[in-house]
């Protein structure tokens, strides 16, 4: 049930040769969680001096994230600098992979990290960084100071870096539970150790029954647009996977460097234009939905190999154990609390959460985790641990709000946007169906399971990310639109 089966993954093979976001839960109430992301945010927190800490085992390397820093982009440099940005992401993969096959010698004498990783890696992003502004230069100003990005540091893990009140208040959980709750309680003890491998490790983890609910209902106002539109597109039992993204890395096989569970259109690859995925198979029930929706896969940490231990995006990029299919995925679009919905644009493509928040700060972090029974307690950088009976629950709410104009940006998050605490979109903005993705796994309980993920963000779940390119027919569309303003439910 938990498991994809083998002869399901030949796609695997021939492929492989993160405002308040609102969050469904089982009953189907909305709910909202303190989770804001804006343009702009979201640069790393690393400086370009080198920062060691003796006290601890350096983990992973820290890198400011360019995407994150750049100014428009002209269509016309649109490719390039995409290009070049996932030649930035390879760079710091094939850095992590040097320092961790050195990672004993490393801990002995930092000096071998700056002379044997990080200086030629600084040059590698500083050439990469050149090629970017002399892109844009073409077409516009040529962007200033992005140099001081180049540099890299290494940094140690002493569990999530910005784990906030929650962290706060599930210490404060047990220790009030005291001896109630020992798995939680060891990981806790652990927070300081170093991570064994790739990670993650025990103080990823936390017992839900020890988390407080934490969960509101956001307060709808008159005028709000209450109905759902749920797509029914399976839990990707036919095993579509691949390590591309073509909404980031356009054209770069391996573009994600971790595998992706794919469910609706079966078109989807690096190299898919608009044209390929309007006329691409759908898994969805409905065939006036060819939207695609994806994600990162979910492992077992088991020492199990899956059939793409030897194989980009698998093992060669640190992600290994056996994929999960999921038991069940929910597709929901829903409404706005203040008002009407307008329909979303054909090909309108949206990134929610940030695949690298371990390293960039948690700013642009936007997935949730929880148990089944307990969803009214949300994680956002710990993966639950759920009692016997109950299975593991992702959450998504993407972002509701749209510029009006562009199906994309630059850094695939400016012509969208969530709510505001009002409930209502910046100026400019419209409000659209808001997708809602809830996904359930039946893994055995305790820690050993991780997403994947970019090599140096440790599999951490604050990482976890989904990705969607609206692909409904015109037609269809306004049915949802007509559906969630009308305030019914629909299938």
């Amino acid at each position: 049930m938990g498991r994809a089966s083998r002869k399901k993954r030949s796609t695997l093979a021939n492929r492989a040769i993160v405002a308040s976001a609102a969050l469904i839960l089982g009953g189907g109430g909305l709910v909202a969680l303190n989770v804001h992301a804006s343009a702009g945010e979201g640069s790393s927190g690393s400086s370009p001096e080198r920062s060691w800490n003796s006290g601890r085992q350096l983990s992973t390397i820290d890198c400011p994230d360019v995407g994150n820093e750049l100014p428009d982009v002209p269509d016309q440099a649109r490719g390039e600098v995409d290009r070049e940005l996932a030649a930035m992401d390879t760079q710091i993969t094939d850095a992590y992979r040097q320092f961790a096959d050195r990672r004993d010698e490393i801990s002995r004498d930092p000096n071998l990290a700056e002379n044997a990783v990080l200086d030629p890696l600084k040059d590698k992003r500083t050439a990469s960084i050149d090629r970017i502004a002399t892109a844009i230069e073409r077409d516009a100003d040529r962007p200033e100071q992005l140099d001081a990005l180049a540099p890299c540091s290494l940094r140690a893990d002493g569990g999530n870096q910005d784990g906030g009140e929650q962290d706060d208040q599930n210490d404060q959980d047990q220790n009030d539970q005291g001896g109630q709750d020992g798995a939680e309680q060891d990981g806790q003890d652990q927070a300081d150790q170093p991570p064994a491998g790739n990670g993650p490790d025990d103080s990823d983890f936390v017992d839900i029954r020890s988390v407080r609910p934490n969960v509101n209902t956001p307060r709808q106002r008159r005028g709000a647009s209450r109905g759902t539109f749920i797509t029914e597109c399976g839990r990707n039992e036919n095993g579509k996977f691949n390590p591309d993204n073509v909404i980031v890395a356009p054209g770069v096989s391996n573009g994600a460097h971790h595998m992706h569970d794919y469910v609706g259109n079966q078109a989807n690859d690096a190299f898919a234009a608009d044209d390929d995925l309007a006329g691409g198979d759908t898994t969805c029930r409905n065939q006036g939905d060819r939207s695609t929706y994806y994600w990162p896969v979910l492992r077992l940490q088991n020492g199990q190999d899956e059939n793409d231990a030897d194989a980009d995006g698998g093992g060669k990029d640190q992600n290994v154990g056996e994929i999960q299919t999921p038991s069940q995925v929910t597709l929901k679009f829903v409404g706005s609390p203040t008002g009407k919905v307008t329909a979303m644009p054909r090909f309108l493509r949206i990134i929610t959460g940030d695949a690298k928040a371990f390293t960039n700060g948690d700013a642009n972090a936007n997935a949730s985790w929880s148990c089944t029974g307990f969803e009214n307690r949300q994680l956002k950088d710990k993966y639950p641990i759920c009692p016997d009976g109950s299975q593991v629950v992702r959450s998504f709410a993407f972002q509701s709000c749209w510029d009006g104009r562009n199906i994309d940006s630059a850094n695939h998050r400016t012509h969208v946007s969530f709510v505001q605490d009002n409930g209502r979109c910046p100026n400019g903005f419209r409000a659209i169906p808001q997708l809602v993705q809830r996904i359930v796994y039946a893994v055995p309980p305790g820690p050993g399971f991780a997403v994947d993920s970019f090599p140096e963000q440790l599999h951490k779940p604050v990482t976890d990310h989904g990705d969607f390119i609206n692909v409904f027919d015109d037609g269809l569309m306004q049915k949802v639109v007509r559906c969630i303003n009308g305030g019914r439910k629909c299938r």
